[in-house]
């Protein structure tokens, strides 16, 4: 087992790892920038090192600073949480070639999955399902972009092949417009990116985003632990997920599952990983793969009574997976209302101090966060302050227990989205169950 490990995160996700390191006996080291200091968990780590100042390309993304943490306080490895470095294939890299345990895939693997085109091509050779598309990155050729276009049928999107988080794309609804909005996407993908590559899909018009949670320890081992629905988005940032995902296709969810499982062992896949998907009629369309732990893992381990984090460093030991597929069996529904320090009708950021913070409780509730009464949020990072998830045996119950612990828990002094999430959780159509991706927008009017 590693012996000490280097939390290179903050906040929630930061003081999620360090409680998986401490059921697993591992020391854990903190590094934080200056405002952080009084996280919790830096509080809590064994060692605390500050890595820079507030700003994140001066901290959380300084990749010399962070292997310099490792290095002074004889760390054996270092786990990126989500966001920052975590899907960086050079840092991924240098922690390895630092003679550092990296907790996640190989920088190949991390390399190829951040290329859309790259994993589309990936996935489509272990037998994924895809969205129809142009196979591979659009060239200057207007005839064949216009006949791939017309072979597919409009609506298409573009996508730059380095993009993520709903940047770099564009829908395109007539020829006319085709080739100027890959101009624009290219143009846009150079700048955000550093590369222009885009590539040409089908464009659904009101699919769902269904996502398969996989572990997999590159030994030839790997498991699903079935799927999440994380339809309710704004502006292409989910908001509320849940666990499994309601009314898909059983056969089709069978199949897309096998193949997920079928892909990390072809990749040779290591550590937690998400494949993403849109789902409409019945179908299944891989858009993407997370390399890393989400957001949204709670669900996932509320339903199967499996640590992914714990799992992670497992596999970063070196140990060969020790669940089996037919160890894995759903047990009844969770969902994940993601708290945000917010204006809960402008969605601007409201960071500040935090005079009380009560969390809610009760059977089938648990809180990730890192908020305590006086803490203050800064205005340097993401707005994400908390998760809030229930887990009951039904849908019904579950998101019974979500309207109780919302209406439960208080945060003064900031502003943030619980308005919003209440106002979710009691909507009709969400309650029943299978919205759109668009359905958020649209009920806010955006």
């Amino acid at each position: 087992m590693l012996d000490k490990v280097i939390i290179a995160n903050r906040g929630e996700i930061a003081l999620r790892i360090l409680r998986a390191c401490r059921e697993l006996g591992i020391k854990t080291v903190a590094v934080h920038s200056q405002v952080d200091r009084d996280l919790m968990h830096v509080r809590l780590a064994d060692e605390a090192v500050c890595i820079g100042p507030n700003p994140s390309t001066d901290s959380y993304l300084n990749i010399p600073s962070l292997i310099s943490a490792g290095e002074v306080t004889d760390a054996m490895a270092i786990h990126p949480g989500y966001g920052f470095l975590a899907e960086n294939a050079d840092f991924a890299d240098q922690v390895e070639n630092s003679g550092f345990v990296f907790v996640g895939p190989k920088a190949e693997t991390i390399r190829i999955m951040g290329d859309k085109v790259a994993a589309i091509e990936a996935m489509k050779k272990a037998g994924v399902p895809t969205v129809p598309g142009s196979d591979g990155p659009l060239d200057d050729d207007v005839e064949r972009t216009a006949k791939i276009a017309q072979r597919i049928g409009y609506p298409v999107i573009i996508k730059a092949a380095a993009g993520g988080g709903g940047r770099g794309m564009r829908v395109v609804h007539t020829e006319a417009a085709l080739m100027n909005s890959i101009h624009i996407t290219r143009t846009e993908a150079k700048s955000a990116f550093g590369d222009d590559t885009v590539y040409m899909e089908k464009y659904l018009q009101n699919p769902r985003h269904v996502e398969v949670q996989v572990l997999a320890d590159g030994q030839g081992n790997a498991i699903h632990l079935y799927d999440r629905d994380c339809s309710m988005q704004r502006r292409h940032q989910k908001v509320v997920e849940e666990a499994p995902a309601p009314y898909i296709d059983e056969e089709a969810r069978a199949q897309v599952l096998q193949s997920c499982v079928d892909a990390c062992i072809e990749i040779g896949y290591r550590g937690a990983g998400t494949f993403e998907f849109l789902y409409e009629d019945g179908g299944f369309y891989f858009i993407e793969m997370n390399t890393r732990v989400q957001v949204e893992h709670p669900v996932s381990e509320m339903i199967t009574g499996i640590d992914i984090v714990k799992e992670q460093l497992k596999i970063a030991s070196g140990l060969p997976l020790s669940i089996k597929q037919e160890d894995v069996k759903i047990n009844g529904h969770a969902f994940e209302c993601r708290i945000n320090a917010e204006d809960p009708k402008t969605f601007l950021p409201s960071p500040g101090p935090v005079n009380h913070f009560h969390a809610p409780g009760g059977l089938g509730v648990r809180v990730d966060s890192h908020l305590y009464s006086g803490y203050k949020v800064p205005p340097y990072y993401d707005s994400l302050i908390a998760k809030l998830i229930t887990h009951a045996e039904d849908r019904e119950g579950a998101l019974i227990r979500m309207k109780n612990a919302l209406d439960e828990m208080l945060i003064d002094g900031i502003k943030t989205n619980i308005p919003l999430q209440q106002e979710i959780v009691r909507d009709p159509h969400f309650q029943k169950g299978g919205v759109n991706i668009h359905y958020l927008e649209e009920k806010l009017g955006l």
